[in-house]
């Protein structure tokens, strides 16, 4: 009898727990290779209780400059990438760059804002890939209240994660054969930027697409252990 009880409390208690996703600013997926393009999402959950958030600002490396960037519209966002002067010039794939794509900014509409227990994805299409392991891309969450965080430490010399990690590709060298073209990570495929505005050539206005926390699974688990037990004390009471 105590055990079904048990199992109907933690029922209730599974029920009551609500779903949590990534705890900040990540990209998804994060796997692509070295030399190529890149189809990802800034994966962007809201984490205050008390503010919705309103903007969204990545700054874009200046030291290996990306040549080619694009945005996903998405309703309710008004999406503006950034291209200046480099402070000297870079080569990149043999050619010698004196300009390039410096940040990505998603602002939120009036009406519009990643709410208190959601989040939102931010879709780009990014190229070409440098030849480093990592590609760091820092983010700054601005709230309806102010707030701003930012999202820009480097791991640690010991691997451990930051208090504010920046959203990192992880970029593997291109193997024989291999165009790293295919613009997907390397467990599986992710949507591709179709519709997409292309900014190879001048800074313009973009938007990007939706998404909402699903707690659909646990709540399914919890409703089903708070039936199985509730249903086998109803039955003893019976026996009994």
């Amino acid at each position: 009898m105590r055990t079904l009880a048990v199992l109907a409390v933690a029922g209730i208690a599974v029920l009551g727990t609500p779903a949590i996703a990534s705890a900040h600013v990540s990209a998804q997926p994060a796997e692509f290779t070295q030399g190529g393009r890149a189809t990802f999402a800034f994966r962007v959950p809201n984490e205050r209780d008390n503010a919705g958030t309103t903007k969204i600002e990545v700054t874009l490396p200046k030291d290996t400059p990306l040549t080619s960037v694009r945005t996903r519209p998405l309703t309710g966002w008004k999406a503006e990438v950034v291209k200046g002067k480099l402070d000297k010039p870079v080569t990149v794939s043999g050619k010698e760059v004196t300009e390039a794509f410096t940040s990505i900014t998603w602002t939120a509409e009036p009406g519009t804002k990643i709410g208190i227990n959601e989040y939102q994805e931010f879709y780009v299409a990014l190229g070409t890939l440098p030849e480093k392991d990592t590609l760091l891309l820092p983010t700054k969450q601005t709230y309806e209240n102010g707030e701003v965080v930012d999202w820009s430490q480097a791991p640690g010399a010991d691997g451990k994660e930051p208090e504010h990690p920046a959203p990192a590709l992880k970029l593997a060298p291109k193997k024989a054969g291999d165009d790293g073209h295919d613009g997907h990570g390397g467990h599986g495929t992710t949507p591709a930027a179709n519709g997409t505005d292309t900014h190879e050539a001048s800074a313009s206005t973009n938007s990007d697409q939706t998404a909402r926390y699903l707690g659909g699974a646990g709540l399914a688990v919890g409703a089903l252990g708070l039936g199985f037990g509730v249903g086998a004390i109803l039955r003893s009471r019976r026996k009994a």
